[in-house]
């Protein structure tokens, strides 16, 4: 009789952590990673440690301490920039605000099974809409305003209605659908503002008038942060709210998780489209308005800047989620308002922080690979989903 046993069977432990501690501790292993990544970028570019390295041999200590101070410095630079007073944070939190919106129209978009590529188009029609009445209608205070921030709220929805429109109609791609209109909507705004219905009188490069003061953004003391910021928080409560307590959002989660299993339980999927990409692109309008209202007070062909393509990063590190969003738009807007500082102090350039952004959504995308670091962080095989969804929608 044969005495060998069978192998014991392998027990497989789980983390004991929620999905939502799971991806936010790979997203902070994500943000220490490309911060190491940085600093590595600011010792190779730092003069001091280029001269250290020649005597290397004689003294490698020096080196050391010249990298060290590279980095410390840069770093310091950049944390008093974004958090070192009232006036950084606030420009942190203006700088956050655009941000955090367009994320959440991506974020949406994202939770529906859709890749909203177009944040940055429909952000530019919210921001043509609510600059047009802001300097061509004149209405009384508070009125001015609500009518400027709803036509920037119908400019982007409707941007955004035309893609889930064509999606649920066509089956046209929804990526192929917004890159293409993010062209039409910068070359439409660049036509608009050599017209005279925009154009400011007497000047002949492509700016508006500037927006009433009835129309503008209320400020916060003697900062630039404004009574958009508070809307975006608003816009977040909303998402949240409308994905986890209402029946539509029931629906663009079921669909966004399975499409054809929805369709099979009776639920339009079209209609789920076109009802999250008209809400995502009121949420791009809206961070439209916050621009042209309350930063940018003339229309520009440069009112955009790169807020809408920022948006999608924003999402991708937010895990599709409300409150990840907002959190990865605050991250966002201070490295943006840091930067400068960090500039100005030593020299490091600014497209660092353009650096430490890309590197922190690499490492978010590829949670396999921060594990590999990071070998005491739990899996989870949820971590991916949205990335997934969102191509597959």
């Amino acid at each position: 009789m044969s005495t060998t046993q069978a192998p014991a069977p392998v027990v497989r432990r789980r983390s004991g952590l929620p999905s939502w501690a799971v991806q936010g501790l790979v997203s902070l292993s994500a943000i220490v990673l490309a911060l190491l990544v940085g600093a590595i970028l600011i010792i190779v570019g730092d003069d001091e440690v280029k001269t250290a390295v020649g005597y290397f041999g004689a003294a490698p200590l020096d080196t050391i301490s010249a990298a060290l101070s590279a980095v410390g410095e840069a770093y310091k630079a950049l944390a008093l920039g974004a958090i070192g007073g009232i006036t950084p944070i606030s420009e942190s939190l203006t700088q956050a605000t655009p941000l955090i919106c367009g994320g959440l129209a991506v974020s949406l978009a994202f939770r529906t099974g859709l890749f909203n590529i177009g944040a940055q188009g429909q952000l530019i029609m919210g921001a043509v809409l609510a600059g047009y009445v802001g300097f061509a209608w004149h209405l009384p205070p508070v009125l001015h305003l609500i009518v400027a921030i709803v036509a920037g709220l119908i400019g982007g929805a409707i941007w955004g209605g035309v893609v889930g429109l064509l999606k649920a109609r066509t089956g046209a791609h929804e990526v192929i659908v917004t890159i293409m209109l993010n062209y039409v909507a910068i070359y439409l705004l660049q036509w608009l503002l050599t017209t005279k219905a925009f154009q400011r009188p007497g000047r002949a490069d492509p700016i508006s008038p500037v927006v009433d003061a009835n129309a503008q953004y209320p400020q916060f003391g003697d900062t630039r942060l404004h009574l958009g910021f508070l809307l975006a928080l608003v816009a977040a409560v909303f998402v949240w709210w409308l994905l986890n307590k209402s029946t539509v959002g029931f629906e663009l989660r079921a669909v966004g998780a399975n499409a054809d299993a929805s369709r099979t339980a009776g639920m339009s999927v079209g209609r789920a489209y076109v009802i999250a990409m008209v809400v995502a692109g009121a949420l791009a309008g809206l961070a439209g308005t916050q621009q042209v209202l309350g930063t940018d007070l003339p229309l520009t062909d440069g009112v955009a800047a790169s807020v809408g393509f920022d948006a999608i990063t924003v999402a991708l590190l937010g895990r599709g989620t409300p409150l990840g969003t907002v959190l990865a738009g605050l991250l966002f807007g201070a490295l943006n308002a840091g930067g400068l500082q960090m500039q100005l102090i030593t020299q490091t350039p600014l497209t660092l922080t353009t650096v430490l952004q890309a590197t922190i959504v690499l490492f978010v995308a590829a949670p396999a690979l921060v594990r590999s670091v990071f070998r005491f962080l739990p899996k989870d095989r949820g971590s991916g989903a949205i990335l997934a969804k969102g191509w597959n929608g």
